[in-house]
């Protein structure tokens, strides 16, 4: 899921991907927003929130927003600059972000057992979320070679809505190659929407204890390929 890279990569190392990442960012998007009435996973839902802001003359709101963009940009930059130091061939490169963003749940999980609601806190715990969910996104499109996007859909509904045109307007221009990209964007769709469905779910259920769970997904995918690897070497053997 995370070894492969350029030429080596496939649709089904993007499609693993694109499963279990989007529910990460699903489930953050919609526990983050009942936890904190934010949204957690992307900057685009905020730029009506700072034009109004601005429009408003709060200024200090329209900088929290602001800040918000700035956070998820510096966590995509991180991101980037910690695999362009080893080098994005190696799958060792993604072991840094993902552990950071491991981190940053594990320590919004912990923190926020005496959250109090306050203004200064939900900033502060909602900006962490997206600066971390910046350093996912950016990670998934490194790997997959800007493929799979995994923290908005808006690209998502656009592109499939082209594809779709094609497969209804010319069903002979439907290669294998246009039935691959809708495939793959119908399931980042329906697993980000599924994931903030979880999120949604198990947040009421155990509060901020749910945020364990987008941990869980992540410590998945940074040990998929070690014990895929492990499992066929076994069976191997056996045979």
């Amino acid at each position: 899921m995370l070894r492969h890279t350029g030429q080596k990569r496939t649709f089904n190392h993007n499609l693993r991907l694109a499963i279990l990442l989007c529910l990460n960012a699903g489930f953050i998007n919609g526990a983050g927003f009942l936890a904190f009435r934010v949204l957690t996973t992307n900057v685009t839902g905020h730029a009506a929130l700072f034009a109004v802001n601005l429009a408003e003359a709060d200024f200090r709101a329209a900088g929290i927003v602001a800040l918000w963009f700035l956070l998820f940009l510096t966590g995509a930059f991180t991101s980037g600059i910690c695999i362009e130091a080893i080098g994005r061939e190696k799958s060792s490169a993604y072991l840094l972000p993902i552990g950071i963003i491991i981190a940053i749940l594990a320590t919004v999980t912990i923190s926020c057992h005496s959250y109090n609601s306050s203004l200064h806190e939900t900033e502060y715990f909602a900006g962490s979320l997206l600066f971390a969910m910046g350093m996912q996104n950016a990670l998934v499109s490194m790997i997959s070679g800007s493929v799979v996007r995994t923290t908005h859909l808006t690209g998502m509904f656009t592109d499939l809505g082209t594809d779709l045109s094609i497969a209804v307007i010319q069903p002979l221009k439907l290669t294998a190659r246009i039935q691959r990209r809708i495939l793959l964007r119908v399931v980042i769709i329906t697993s980000f929407l599924f994931g903030g469905v979880m999120g949604t779910f198990l947040f009421l259920q155990y509060q901020f204890d749910a945020f364990l769970m987008p941990i869980f997904f992540l410590m998945t995918a940074l040990f998929y390929d070690y014990f895929r690897f492990h499992v066929i070497r076994v069976m191997r053997r056996y045979k």
